[in-house]
């Protein structure tokens, strides 16, 4: 007797005085249905097997089958039933005798996580009925034949995505017959942008195309005057990549009937993209070390980071701003959220969000670092998500952005978004989430800002123009760039510009006037600042021009400091110092060459060669400042790619990698990654070491699964060289 009354205890839940039953956060947990569910006491005679009594379900869950395909859910390599959500999917059920309207009565049960509440929509009953009402849940019979039926199933255009449980119940004098629990009639609800009740809802074929199925992509970087492109596979097709996705929102504690709401679901997914709260999916690292991990430059794509996080459940290491925002898209498109991958050239990271960021000098007019805090990095790359706002007034939907990369808290998360662009656009910052910090990261000026020796700052100069210069994305349908920098901002200097910013002022961006400080510019000067494209490892020659456009001659006490910088702009050393007294005839040009030799950087490089530029000249006839800064980054030599045999999916291919070192110096610890979505998982491989001018060949056997035009992507990371990419397009011919 005791033995079964502390069973029964321990069965019950823990007593909380707050709520009835404990939070629903996993959709991976199961509560016990029971098969018979007795109205009272059952006679003795009772058979269930003298009533209707469920066979066997048939799914049509197969990807040439109708649902798969009506669905645009055939790429999924997952065995189960995955439809999306306000759209007709159909099932077969198999009674043991024929079914007789008038006298038998069943229906179906969706169930979701431990604790179903028809309230919370974790528990779904669904009657048969004569009709199907557009985005409401409802069933209707559509074919009889023998002892089967065929449903026709209406999903609510607003339900929890994630995975249901199915039971279908019949209805008995003295109890309820259940089927038995089996997983293989699980059904997968996802987002569906192709329903118009859907709050993700895109009205045009091939955006949702490109942003929903496209499984690759570009990632923009570089900077604004050497724009560079590469692959990233994002690969949401992929095996076990659905169930590593929901299996992120319950890492979120992320309620379950919270799960049908995009702005939810983006602003949880944010922040835990990144491990720097509750150890979210990939740790972030800057500082060119990259030990007991893979170096942010290494991934070839989002596939391995998620399966690996979804199987240790411990945060991947490392990332940097792209891989958050391939692995944060890989997780948008999966669900069903169109979902794209956007660069902001210039981007301001600025830690206090008063619109500036302040460089200060010292005497001689050189940078201060130990006082300089706000940096620019040359890119950033965030995401943005296409979704409804019923939250915000109307005509603040569309798209949104979202960041995962851990920049700043927000309500003391890591987090970013969703913040309409819209509301960038027009200066709305009032709007959540997080608008004025997003509005800053493309709209702050920089100030140059000299410190005196009794305190006061003087403000010796003002770049308006130079953050959020170019904001791209990848073309739709192609490999192209595509501009969007007016989707963020008015042309600079234009009417709407300054109204835009008028506005966020008056919501409450923090932004010092000019006024403020003292500023008296030098006009009738301009100095201007250009690199020759170079590639890594050779000299290259940088030109400092003047226009003097007064009558009046000058003399110009001109420092250039050179520094290898992190792609954030966070120098790690100056390598380069250079100073001279530059002579300015009156009304005419004069250029002043500096040459920059590979031994001054070769030593120091990080992985994505970027240096970072600041000129400063001081006027001494009149003691003003002129000051100006740029980044360039060294051209990287690629991989190549090229494949051998017949390319027919089901038949083995090769593909070849080469890869000849340039440098002047051997390569050590040299790995090599190759994937290709529906052509290849990744697959690593060490070599040790790479002489100078040799070249290395690797070859690789497979065999693609999917025809269709697919994407190879290769990456190569070494100690001394990284960010090394490589890609092919391949046709892969059907069978």
């Amino acid at each position: 007797m005791s033995e079964t009354a502390s069973s029964n205890e321990e069965k019950k839940l823990p007593l909380n005085g707050r709520r009835a039953i404990p939070p629903n956060y996993s959709n991976d947990e199961e509560n016990e249905v029971p098969e018979m569910e007795a109205f009272g006491l059952i006679p003795r005679g009772f058979n269930p097997r003298d009533y209707l009594r469920v066979e066997d379900i048939y799914m049509f869950k197969d990807p040439h089958e109708i649902n798969k395909q009506e669905h645009h859910t055939d790429k999924y390599y997952n065995p189960k039933l995955i439809v999306r959500r306000g759209q007709a999917f159909q099932i077969q059920i198999y009674f043991n005798r024929p079914y007789k309207p008038e006298t038998d009565q069943f229906w179906l049960e969706f169930l979701m996580g431990r604790y179903p509440q028809q309230n919370k929509g974790t528990y779904i009953p669904i009657v048969v009925g004569n009709v199907l009402k557009p985005g409401q849940w409802g069933a209707k019979i559509i074919h009889r034949e023998n002892n089967s039926i065929r449903l026709s199933i209406m999903s609510s255009a607003t339900c929890i995505i994630g995975k249901f449980r199915l039971y279908v119940a019949v209805l008995t004098p003295f109890g309820i017959l259940r089927t038995r629990r089996n997983s293989a009639t699980d059904t997968y609800i996802l987002f569906n942008p192709w329903c118009q009740l859907d709050a993700v809802y895109l009205d045009d074929e091939k955006e949702r195309e490109e942003y929903v199925l496209n499984d690759v992509g570009i990632v923009f970087h570089g900077n604004v005057e050497d724009v560079k492109s590469r692959s990233w596979s994002y690969g949401q097709f992929e095996e076990n990549v659905l169930d590593a996705c929901l299996f992120l929102m319950d890492k979120a504690e992320l309620e379950l009937s919270g799960r049908g709401n995009p702005i939810k679901i983006c602003r949880v997914a944010s922040a835990v993209i990144n491990s720097r709260d509750e150890n979210g999916v990939i740790a972030g690292s800057w500082n060119n070390s990259y030990d007991y991990g893979v170096a942010p430059s290494a991934w070839t794509g989002s596939v391995d980071i998620l399966l690996e996080y979804y199987s240790s459940k411990q945060p991947v290491r490392y990332g940097q701003c792209w891989v958050f925002a391939g692995v944060f898209n890989t997780f948008l498109r999966c669900l069903g959220i169109p979902a794209r991958l956007i660069t902001n050239y210039s981007s301001a990271h600025d830690n206090n969000a008063n619109l500036r960021l302040d460089f200060f000098l010292d005497d001689e007019g050189k940078v201060d670092t130990r006082l300089t805090k706000d940096s620019v990095w040359n890119y950033h790359c965030w995401n943005e998500a296409w979704m409804t706002r019923p939250d915000l007034p109307v005509g603040f939907g569309g798209w949104q952005v979202v960041d995962g990369t851990p920049q700043e808290t927000s309500d003391g998360m890591y987090r970013c978004g969703p913040c309409s662009v819209q509301a960038i656009k027009h200066g709305h910052v009032c709007f959540q989430f997080d608008a004025p910090f997003v509005y800053a990261e493309v709209n702050s000026d920089i100030f140059y800002t000299k410190m005196e020796k009794n305190g006061t700052q003087v403000v010796e100069s003002i770049d308006t123009t130079h953050i959020g210069q170019l904001i791209v994305t990848k073309e739709v349908g192609g490999d192209g760039m595509m501009d969007i920098t007016e989707d963020y901002k008015f042309r600079e200097g234009s009417d709407e510009e300054r109204l835009a910013l008028e506005t966020a002022v008056m919501y409450g961006v923090k932004k010092q006037s000019v006024q403020d400080t003292t500023y008296q510019p030098q006009t009738d000067v301009e100095m201007d600042f250009q690199a020759q494209k170079a590639v890594l490892g050779n000299d290259f020659k940088v030109t400092i021009t003047f226009r003097n456009k007064s009558r009046n001659s000058y003399t110009a006490t001109t420092y250039l400091s050179g520094n290898i910088v992190f792609y954030t702009g966070v120098a790690k050393r100056e390598f380069k110092k250079h100073s001279f007294s530059a002579k300015l005839e009156p009304s005419s040009s004069s250029s002043f060459d500096i040459v920059i030799k590979s031994s001054e950087y070769m030593s120091d490089l990080l992985e994505q060669a970027s240096f970072h530029f600041f000129v400063t000249a001081r006027i001494n006839e009149t003691g003003k400042i002129l000051a100006v800064q740029k980044a360039t980054v060294l051209e990287i030599p690629t991989l190549r790619i090229k494949t051998k045999g017949e390319l027919v999916a089901g038949k083995e291919m090769s593909v070849i990698v080469e890869f000849t070192n340039p440098l002047r110096q051997t390569l050590e610890n040299v790995t090599l990654r190759l994937e290709g979505p529906g052509v290849l998982r990744t697959i690593k491989k060490q070599f040790g070491r790479i002489p100078m001018n040799s070249t290395l060949t690797w070859e690789v056997k497979c065999i693609p699964m999917r025809p269709g035009l697919r994407k190879l992507i290769a990456s190569l990371s070494s100690d001394a060289l990284r960010h090394v990419y490589g890609e092919l397009n391949v046709q892969i011919q059907k069978p």
